[in-house]
């Protein structure tokens, strides 16, 4: 094989090692658990407007556990979204933040958070509907429940 045939295909492992190890690292780590009440759940804005993508779970009305992701992006709106796609969510890997992007830690896919709750279906992040009250960022239990079905390959 010639050198740079090798030093791709090394790149290309190394790569992969470190997405798995940053999902396997996420999953274990930084996700808020959540507890709905009067059927919704709220963030506090203060909490989610640094740019960054904060994963929060919650237990939907089937049981399943629902992961998702909420963030303020670079026009100042703030998007939630499931962390799985309409193609890859039997993966059960979700998606990781690199600057302005999420990424597909299964297929390696950005998206551009200014686009996330826009453009729905196939590879994006799918989108969750949430209203902004007082200070509050409100996800409904019924917009959940309506997503949980993402999830259903995440816990088996």
């Amino acid at each position: 094989m010639k050198k740079t045939t090798l030093l791709s295909l090394a790149m290309s492992v190394v790569s992969m090692i470190v997405i798995s190890s940053a999902s396997a690292f996420f999953w274990n780590t930084g996700v808020v658990e959540l507890s709905p009440v009067k059927g919704q759940i709220a963030i506090p804005i203060k909490d989610i407007s640094d740019g960054k993508s904060h994963h929060y779970k919650v237990r939907a009305t089937d049981g399943l556990m629902v992961t998702f992701f909420v963030l303020k992006s670079s026009d100042g709106i703030i998007r939630a979204a499931v962390d799985a796609c309409d193609v890859c969510y039997r993966s059960g890997k979700g998606y990781v933040q690199d600057g302005d992007f999420m990424v597909c830690t299964n297929c390696g896919q950005r998206f551009a958070s200014t686009k996330i709750n826009v453009i729905k279906g196939g590879c994006n992040p799918a989108p969750l509907e949430r209203s902004v009250v007082k200070d509050q960022l409100v996800i409904t239990m019924a917009e959940i429940d309506r997503n949980s079905w993402y999830m259903q390959y995440r816990q088996k």
